[in-house]
Formats: C-alpha cells, sequence, structure tokens
C-alpha cells in the first residue's frame, strides 16, 4: 500500500529497496529554501543494518503489508518454538532468534499473535501482561523506602528483573512482557 513520506510514522514497515524496514525515527523537516523532507532513521529486519533515507514529502513509499494470526504456544525444542492455530490446528515453528529473549515468557497455551510476511513469520507478540513466579530474591534491607527502592530477582524462567522490597521467593508476580518490568503482585 503506498502512503505519503508525510504519513511515516515510528514502527511502521516499509518496503524500500528490496528489503523490509522498521522505522526507528522519523523528523519532518522544513528548510529555509527548497522542499519540505521527512528524514526517516530505519532498521532492516532481513539484514540487521541501519539506513538513514531523506523522503522528499511528494515521494510515495510502500508500507508492508503483515498478516496477523493468533496461534496458541504448545512448547519448545533446542531451536525452535512450536505454535499451533486454535481453529485449524495448523502447527508451525518459529526459530529461537526470531522470538528473543521474551520466549523464556512462553507458558504452555498462552496466546500469542505472530505478523507474517510473505508467508514467513516476522515476529511474536506476547500478551501485554503475564503472570510469572519468583524463584529467589534478596533479602529486604531495614529502613529502605518503599517508594524508591527496588531490589533484584529471578523469576523460575531465568528472566532477572528488579521487584519492590515486599516480594519474596515464590510470589507470583505479573510483568509487562513489552518492557520486562514488575506491575504487581498476584
Amino acid at each position: 500500500m503506498k502512503i505519503s513520506a508525510n504519513e511515516i510514522r515510528v514502527g511502521m514497515l516499509l518496503e524500500h529497496n528490496n528489503d523490509l524496514w522498521e522505522v526507528l525515527k522519523t523528523q519532518h523537516v522544513k528548510p529555509g529554501k527548497g522542499g519540505a523532507f521527512a528524514q526517516v532513521e530505519m532498521k532492516s529486519l532481513l539484514k540487521n543494518t541501519k539506513l538513514n533515507e531523506r523522503f522528499r514529502s511528494n515521494d510515495s513509499v510502500e508500507k508492508a503489508s503483515l498478516e496477523e494470526i493468533k496461534y496458541n504456544f504448545s512448547y519448545e525444542d533446542v531451536d525452535f518454538y512450536y505454535f499451533i492455530d486454535p481453529k485449524s490446528f495448523e502447527q508451525i515453528n518459529i526459530k529461537k532468534n526470531v522470538v528473543g529473549e521474551k520466549g523464556k515468557l512462553l507458558t504452555e497455551n498462552i496466546e500469542v499473535t505472530i505478523s507474517f510476511y510473505n508467508e514467513s513469520p516476522l515476529s511474536v507478540q506476547l500478551p501485554n501482561q503475564v503472570t510469572c513466579k519468583i524463584e529467589t530474591t534478596d533479602a529486604a534491607l531495614k529502613g529502605q523506602t518503599v517508594s524508591s527502592s527496588f531490589k533484584p530477582a529471578t523469576l523460575i524462567n531465568g528472566i532477572k528483573i528488579q521487584v519492590p522490597p515486599f516480594i519474596e521467593s515464590g510470589d507470583e508476580i505479573i510483568i509487562d512482557t513489552r518492557t520486562i518490568e514488575y506491575i504487581k503482585k498476584v
């Protein structure tokens, strides 16, 4: 789908120079002399390179069309995560490096949204909040104020986060999957 250079926003996926690019930064500039343009910093999703490109305001760019399908997480092995479509029961596997560090937050039957580009999986989006259990945490130091202090904790899945002093080992907490940060105690 063609869009004007003025419509480019952070987070958009663009098809440019036979590659797929994620927009990291965009700045619209109106110089004193000459036409307005958009200065766009992009990251290639296929080659993992960065590019700074200048688009004139009358240029048009191709916005990538992604297909998003809901899947349930099934299981993992050494190299792949396996997901199943709850409607057709079709199973797909995605390499662990596509999912990244957030793959440790996957639990059995958790519903995720998988984005496909040209029928190949591009990204896996987890729910915004998931429940995790604290495996170990340090003891709270007396005299610390609750509002400003956090202590390190390790979750059952091995992820290290910061939690408030009142959280103990074995507690269940809710964390934000976008930032991997503590939200509240269950």
